[in-house]
Order: structure tokens, then sequence, then C-alpha cells
């Protein structure tokens, strides 16, 4: 398809974002960064995990997305006691027809808020990465699948530790984007002050149809990249396995294991949804640039040196991002 049709079919397709975004922020005071990665997760297909001390609104992001999206929305609170039939459901004997017959449980649903995802136990994360994974769920001998479109918005604190569990890291990488949510500033917080404490909460009114987000998700993938732009990707993905070789010596000693192929994937498929959110049809580098911390910051493994001299992930994606050459 040419460059121009394709352009013509964006616009055309990602209208619901003008009208998704004020519904969203009548409830959501400020977090652009976050609500324009749910967007992105929504038209890949991707889950998400966001991560933020208690209070910054990340249960209440996502629930108010799905309240503007009319999707079918459940929300699954993680405890260290849940078992996988809590989540997935289970056969129950039925003494009329002398069989068992399956009941499904709360993940049959459109959008899944895993709440404290790192509170469950491995057996619950195991049913969980078969549905992210293969958007099916077996129970006993029979795979069920899951609803279209399926995804995870799993929320962690990353300050408690008490009663969690490390995220396996075959888990973790099913995630399309790790997003961190910070502080609000000082007027932020007073918009909040005033919405929650005086006025009350508003809700958010449904805006969206099931077709809008299909025939966007169908959009993002007629977005073009460049040859240039795939080695690009290639190349940044590459400097997080062999920093050495793509001339970062000094950051070799940071990582301990670099980024999954799959990384190579969520990168452009997340690329081309931000190109779509800023109503292109082709991704630039700076499409790359913005979601690379979101897709890379959970899939480098730091080495002992770099925890011991108190690093994080994002420092050395912006180091690498700082030296692989740009188209």
């Amino acid at each position: 398809m040419e460059l121009k049709k394709i352009e013509e079919k964006i616009k055309k397709d990602s209208h619901f974002i003008s009208a998704l975004l004020p519904e969203i922020n009548k409830v959501i005071v400020g977090q652009p960064e976050l609500l324009e990665r749910l967007i992105i997760g929504l038209l890949c297909r991707g889950h998400i995990l966001i991560e933020g001390v208690p209070g910054l609104a990340k249960t209440l992001a996502v629930r108010t997305l799905s309240d503007a999206l009319k999707l079918d929305f459940k929300r699954i609170q993680f405890t260290p006691d849940l078992l996988p039939a809590d989540l997935i459901g289970t056969l129950i004997y039925n003494p009329k027809t002398a069989q068992f017959d399956p009941r499904l449980g709360p993940i049959f649903a459109q959008v899944i808020l895993a709440d404290e995802i790192n509170r469950a136990p491995a057996k619950v994360q195991s049913a969980l990465l078969e549905a992210m994974q293969e958007r099916q769920v077996t129970i006993g001998q029979e795979s069920y699948k899951l609803p279209d479109p399926f995804i995870v918005l799993a929320t962690q604190n990353p300050i408690e530790q008490e009663g969690t569990y490390s995220l396996p890291e075959a888990q973790v990488d099913r995630f399309m984007l790790k997003v961190r949510v910070t502080y609000p500033d000082r007027s932020q917080e007073k918009k909040i002050l005033e919405r929650v404490a005086i006025e009350g909460l508003p809700a958010a009114g449904r805006s969206v149809s099931l077709e809008d987000i299909k025939s966007a998700q169908e959009s993002v993938k007629l977005i073009y990249i460049d040859e240039r732009i795939k080695d690009y990707i290639i190349n940044i993905v590459f400097a997080t396995r062999n920093p050495e070789e793509a001339g970062i010596k000094d950051t070799a000693r940071l990582i301990e294991y670099g980024a999954s192929p799959r990384a190579s994937i969520y990168l452009a498929e997340a690329a081309r949804a931000y190109a779509f959110i800023k109503g292109r049809g082709f991704v630039i580098p700076e499409d790359i640039k913005e979601i690379s911390c979101d897709v890379l910051r959970h899939r480098i493994i730091l080495s002992y040196e770099a925890e011991a001299e108190e690093m994080v992930a994002d420092e050395v994606v912006e180091r690498i991002l700082a030296h692989v050459e740009v188209p």
C-alpha cells in the first residue's frame, strides 16, 4: 500500500484516540507517558508491567482505560495464597450428568488487571504465562481460547519485598513494555487534591467501540519501517548482548545478559504504534528512542558490579542509545 494511502487510513482510524484521552483525563491527572504506553499495548495486543510506589493511580488508570474502551474488564488481586484455579478456573463435578464441567475463571476477560502481580507464587505465574503467550488456558484435558483482544496490565510495588516473589525471567520477557510511574509535580498534585478530595472523582464515559480498536490494530501493521530503521533496532538490541562489539567497552561490565529476540520484535511493534499515535505512516529513529527504555529495561539483567554501583537498566539503555549510530 502506498504511503499516502496508509496515512489516510491512519488519520481515519486514529480518531478514537482524540475521543479516548479526554475521557481518561477526566479521571487521571497527568501521567501522559503511562496513558500513551497503555494505548501502545492496546494497539499491539501487548501486555504491560506497571511499576510504581503505592498511591500513584496505577490501578485507577487501568480501570479508567477499560471504562472508556467498552471492553470486558476483570481485576485480579494477586496474593500469596492464590491458586491457579482461582485465576483460570477449574472442573466442577455435575451429579446430573456424572461429568466434570468447566467453570471458567476471571482470566476470561479482554482487559485483565493483575494487581500486585509479584505477590503470587510460581504455580500461579505459570498459569498466567500460558495465557499471556498462547492466549489460551488449559483446564484438565481441554484448552480454552481467551477473548480477542486480550491484554494483561500488571502492577507491582518496587519498594515492598515482604510477601513477594520475583517474577520468572520467562514471564517478565512476555511483557511488551515495563512502565515506571513517578510522583506528580506540585500543580498536578493540587489538581488531584481538588478532583478527588473536594469535587469528587468523576467517571470516564465509554467512547470507543471494539470495531474502532480492531481497525486501529490493523492500521498499525501497515506502518512502514525502512531497512535502515530495522538495522537500527537490531544494532540497539545486539549492543545489549555484545557491548564491546558495538564499541561500548565501558558498558560490557555492567550487563550480565542482554535482551532476547523478543525485544527486537516488540521494539518494532511499539515504534509502529507510537508512529500511529503521532499520525505518521512510517517509523522514524525518534520513535525507537522514545520507547526503547520501556521495551528494554526489564530485559537487560545487570551484573553484580552494576548493582554495586547502584545503576539501573535505564542508565545502561541510555548509554547504548548514545553510542549506536542513528540512521
